[in-house]
């Protein structure tokens, strides 16, 4: 559902309302299709214009975008976390340890 999600984002924050429909879509426990709809309405957003924003080309374009440059920078889902420009493999606190640690070396 990210790309349905992230197309929805856009499609609210063509109302003004991105960081509402943001907070509200990070509270799901599970985002579903019904979700996306259901929380524009929680919003106040106009229905209408935002399903015809939901079926812009160029937010849609926006979207693709994003995807493809993540794909270039090794991102494969989310969260995705970067240290210094590096991508951080162990997500554990001893792995963001080692690799602050790698990178503070690297530096002096």
């Amino acid at each position: 559902m990210a790309g349905p999600a992230a197309l929805a984002s856009l499609a609210a924050n063509e109302q003004g309302k991105f960081w509402e429909y943001h907070d509200k879509l990070y509270a799901e426990k599970k985002i579903v299709p019904a979700s996306i709809d259901k929380i524009a309405s929680e919003i106040g957003l106009d229905q209408d214009q935002f399903k015809k924003d939901m079926n812009s080309v160029r937010l849609k374009q926006i979207v693709s975008a994003d995807v493809a440059e993540a794909g270039q920078l090794g991102v494969t889902g989310t969260p995705t976390i970067f240290i210094n420009g590096r991508k951080l493999k162990q997500r554990s606190l001893e792995g963001f340890q080692a690799q602050i640690d790698e990178e503070l070396r690297r530096i002096k």
